[in-house]
């Protein structure tokens, strides 16, 4: 089921069921024309000559010089249960078409979003995606507000930047159980469909801490965080067979005890 399908209100079996929050995970690839123009402009270089220059450094490449490969995108109700799930385009992986979709599915929603890093990577490539293809996203913008608006767990963890959060997503996923980064490739090496299956991990991993969060927030007991848990489990069982991602997803779940 297509979080959104573009210029179509959409349809599913859980119609009746609200969507409070939308948790969202991306990954991006270098624009190598816009690196050449605006970095190298007159040295001719090529798109992957000018991508190469570029990380020569050894830095991250600033989200100006990338576009969105892949948005994985959760549907979570008002009692934080997983509704459902969708990496956006899939299976073409269209830039436009994955931004479009993504803006269409957050005005149609109005669901709070949740991320990690969000505030520092996700939206602001998003949104740069937005003025790149001229796609609007009025209700966003008007809403938008650092304090009640999106809710990023980096910040929530570290305190709006006052400390370091080493090990980040992979190390609170697997203090949960969660498999993490599973995998030694980084998040933009692979096939497209091979990004897009660790940027479903990815957002899954994310859900799965922002539903402990709401138990320290005291949202939720920890009673009903393992209900919610464990629902979750039996809805990616159920989706496997479509989504083969998730078989290496659950084969890497484990119970980690605390200490």
């Amino acid at each position: 089921m297509p979080l959104a399908e573009t210029n179509t209100r959409p349809v599913s079996a859980d119609t009746g069921t609200r969507t409070a929050f939308l948790v969202v995970n991306s990954a991006s690839a270098p624009d190598g024309r816009l690196l050449a123009a605006v970095k190298y402009p007159g040295e001719n270089l090529s798109p992957d000559d000018a991508i190469a220059r570029a990380r020569e450094p050894g830095d991250p490449l600033p989200v100006t010089f990338q576009v969105p490969v892949c948005v994985c995108v959760l549907r979570v109700g008002p009692d934080f249960g997983l509704l459902n799930f969708k990496c956006l385009d899939e299976p073409h992986f269209r830039p436009r078409e994955i931004v479009n979709q993504f803006w269409f599915g957050v005005t149609h929603y109005k669901a709070r979003l949740v991320t990690f890093n969000g505030r520092g990577f996700d939206l602001p490539l998003l949104e740069l995606a937005a003025f790149r293809y001229g796609i609007q996203a009025r209700d966003y913008y008007l809403a938008r507000d650092r304090y009640r608006g999106p809710i990023d767990l980096t910040d929530w963890f570290t305190n709006f930047g006052a400390c370091r959060l080493p090990g980040g997503l992979d190390v609170l996923a697997k203090l949960l159980g969660k498999p993490g980064t599973s995998v030694e490739q980084g998040p933009t090496e692979g096939t497209v469909q091979e990004i897009n299956d660790r940027c479903l991990c990815d957002a899954l991993d994310t859900y799965f801490v922002f539903l402990r969060t709401r138990v320290l927030t005291g949202d939720l007991s920890t009673e009903q965080e393992a209900e919610l848990v464990s629902n979750a489990k039996t809805l990616l069982r159920d989706k496997a067979a479509e989504t083969p991602a998730l078989r290496g997803y659950l084969d890497n779940w484990t119970d980690f005890a605390s200490m």
